[in-house]
């Protein structure tokens, strides 16, 4: 096959994608171990979200059935018609890929989800954008962060508890209990992505007027990412369609969606995932040319293909 024949189409604007901004529909429960499972067996039995039997069948409150919907959406289990998708079919489906989610690389493709889909429109901002630009934070930083942002983009509406609601959800859903002292949250209660290690947090000592007190900040930092497979560096890469055959090292690393964006992989990380997952399949290769390091596909590989690699063989 030619080249030409599997070229991706790029288009400028896939780098900006157009985003309809939400920060509430969790009901201020962070997704918990089981609620995708539960949610998704219930939808394919033929459950309904907006059946009034739903809270009987689901066993939760109905706060609760809301937000394990909102879940399924955010981390496309379901689509907006509440209609499973291929990814959740093939991930949750009994004798699926990872139906109770016990393989580290499945928590790594549901937080490539949340945050590329932006249907959470947080997950998406801190990621690709805010970390950036305040390295260390906390939710106030965060809500005058989308305060500023509202005042210049038409069509994010700003609530000040909406958004610090939802940057608590954002801080249950990632940071293991063990570092959260202040959230006294219970293992079995903690949010399914924490395993992940991508929040971490800190106290700051601040003295204003002569008196001191203690301030809790979060920070995100690019490492090396030692728990992340290849196969699904090579998913989140092959599933972002501004990417094309051959795809700069500067790219993969900041560009929107880009895996150094949402795995936080440093630049040492990024060539390591990329160099072991040249060793393994001959398709793509990783190139340093007059300083100009480029990672190529020899032929088009599809999304869900990257993900037979890791889990079918």
């Amino acid at each position: 096959m030619e080249q030409k024949d599997f070229l991706y189409t790029r288009m400028i604007s896939e780098q900006e994608p157009r985003i309809k901004y939400s920060f509430s529909g969790h009901e201020s429960f962070q997704c918990r171990q089981l609620w995708l499972k539960k949610g998704f067996d219930y939808i394919k039995a033929g459950g309904s979200f907006h059946s009034e039997s739903a809270v009987v069948d689901l066993g939760v409150g109905k706060n609760m059935v809301a937000s394990i919907r909102y879940w399924l959406k955010a981390f496309n289990i379901v689509d907006n018609k509440d209609e499973v998708t291929q990814f959740g079919e093939l991930l949750l489906s009994d004798g699926g890929y990872d139906p109770f989610l016990e393989d580290t690389a499945s928590l790594w493709l549901l937080h490539y989800q949340l945050v590329s889909k932006g249907v959470a429109s947080t997950y998406f901002l801190i990621f690709n954008e805010f970390r950036k630009e305040k390295i260390q934070f906390n939710k106030d930083s965060f809500v005058n962060y989308i305060k500023r942002k509202a005042e210049t983009e038409k069509g994010l509406g700003f609530n000040p508890k909406t958004v610090g609601d939802d940057f608590d959800v954002f801080r249950k859903l990632y940071l293991s209990s063990n570092d959260d002292a202040k959230s006294g949250i219970e293992d079995s209660f903690s949010g399914i992505l924490t395993e992940l290690g991508l929040l971490k947090s800190m106290m700051q000592i601040r003295e204003e007027n002569g008196k001191r007190s203690k301030q809790d900040l979060f920070y995100i930092e690019n490492t090396e990412r030692p728990t992340l497979p290849p196969e699904i560096l090579l998913y989140s890469i092959c599933s972002n369609s501004a990417y094309g055959a051959s795809i700069s090292l500067h790219s993969l690393e900041n560009d929107i969606n880009s895996p150094g964006n949402i795995f936080a992989l440093n630049r040492a990380g990024l060539v390591s995932k990329i160099e072991e997952a040249v060793e393994l399949y001959p398709f793509i290769t990783y190139t340093d040319q007059a300083g100009i390091k480029e990672l190529q596909f020899k032929k088009e590989i599809e999304p869900l293909e990257a993900l037979r690699l890791y889990y079918e063989i």
